[in-house]
């Protein structure tokens, strides 16, 4: 059984690797004030199609705080009913960080 034994630990050294690698990314992520330092860090970071999915997801998030309906979004935007079904949801978390973002974008202060 050291097999096993060993097999568990890799596994969470992995999970401690793993997380610790994502505080170094939020740092970094904090630490670059430069927006065009930090387009070449999404440039470097990130592939064209991961780009295109944070960019649709802000712009998915931004339909449904201002109401937009959700069938209209799946189709204007090509998404998946799941996808829309998950922003909804994050937006009604009013201590959310995604929903005070918006909240204080706009100035209607519209409210699901």
């Amino acid at each position: 059984m050291p097999s096993e034994k060993k097999s568990k630990t890799s596994v969470l050294d992995k999970e401690k690797e793993a997380e610790k690698a994502f505080e170094d990314i939020i740092d970094i992520f904090a630490s670059v004030t430069d927006k065009d330092e930090m387009k070449a860090l999404f440039d470097d970071m990130f592939t064209p199609a991961e780009m295109n999915d944070m960019v649709n997801r802000w712009l998915l998030m931004n339909d449904i705080y201002t109401g937009k309906p959700q069938r209209a979004i799946a189709k204007d935007r090509n998404l998946s009913l799941c996808k829309i079904t998950r922003g909804s949801k994050m937006l009604k978390k009013e201590n959310g960080f995604m929903h005070r973002l918006l909240s204080s974008r706009y100035d209607d202060h519209i409210h699901i």
